[in-house]
């Protein structure tokens, strides 16, 4: 009688062999000054806010808007009509001036920004996980800086883990507070 175990063993080791090879996830980090920027402000808007562009990573430009005392960030040839063009956080903000961009094997799949907020004389900063996707960018995760030592590292994890399969249009962005719970 033949044992199973040698052809297990072998069938094993062919499996094993033919797994995709896990992928190089690094950062990289661009600066985010307006003042650096191209203003791209459509005339009739200039009196409500401003649009500007920005140098991303490789091809792929920032979009920043402001409107309303508030900042909205999307990206690539398409910015304005993604959803992250209409996210922010919920209170009076401006964005930080480095951006970090998640790279998977050299391509972005992610970006973290912080945006600094004043909220009724409270002021604070969050960290913006976002998605960039093929067809549309949004954000995954907000994760509360002030009190969290952590932050840095969360945001790396949540973009790591959750921003390649989140689908914009299905899922739901998640809140963390300052002790890096989620609470909702």
């Amino acid at each position: 009688m033949i044992s199973a175990r040698p052809w297990a063993f072998g069938l094993a080791l062919v499996l094993l062999s033919s797994a995709a090879p896990a992928k190089t996830i690094k950062s990289v980090y661009t600066p985010l000054a307006l003042k650096a920027c191209e203003n791209v402000t459509p005339p009739e808007a200039a009196e409500y806010g401003g649009v500007f562009r920005c140098k991303g990573v490789g091809d792929l430009d920032v979009r920043v808007a402001e409107g309303d005392l508030r900042m909205f960030v999307s990206y690539g040839p398409d910015a304005a009509a993604q959803t992250a063009a209409q996210q922010t956080v919920p209170a009076f903000n401006t964005t930080g001036e480095t951006l970090e961009w998640r790279l998977a094997d050299g391509e972005p799949f992610a970006t973290i920004l912080r945006f600094h907020w004043d909220s009724d004389g409270a002021k604070g900063s969050t960290l913006v996980v976002t998605k960039l996707g093929e067809t549309d960018s949004c954000h995954v995760a907000h994760i509360q800086a002030a009190g969290n030592p952590e932050a840095n590292t969360l945001a790396r994890e949540i973009a790591d883990a959750q921003a390649p399969g989140f689908n914009c249009q299905r899922d739901r962005l998640r809140t963390y507070g300052p002790d890096g719970k989620q609470i909702d």
